[in-house]
């Protein structure tokens, strides 16, 4: 998965992006600055955020993701950015064709 951080009201204009390869984020950005700050982003720490689809059946409240997880790299982006006054796209990264799929063959 990958995020492009663009200003709110330029969304044409990426300033920086990160690549989640499994374990970390890896950060690319033409400016240090930003580079550096789009880092602070995904800095190893939890992420509290309410989101019912990340909670247990019948369970209320914030939920907290640990570091680590994709789950855990989407929220992170998504809510550090915002507080930054950065706007976040994910853009999903396509694998290639999916080829044959037996269920598929009726």
């Amino acid at each position: 998965m990958r995020v492009e951080f663009h200003p709110p009201d330029e969304p044409e204009r990426v300033v920086a992006e990160a690549v989640w390869d499994g374990s970390r984020a890896v950060v690319r950005a033409p400016d240090e600055e930003r580079r550096a700050a789009v880092e602070r982003f995904f800095r190893f720490t939890p992420v509290v955020l309410e989101d019912p689809a990340l909670r247990p059946r019948g369970a209320r409240g914030e939920t907290m993701l640990q570091p680590g997880s994709l789950e855990w790299f989407r929220a992170a982006a998504l809510t550090r950015a915002a507080e930054a006054g950065l706007a976040v796209r994910i853009v999903p990264e396509v694998a290639g064709p999916g080829g044959w799929d037996p269920a598929a063959a009726y």
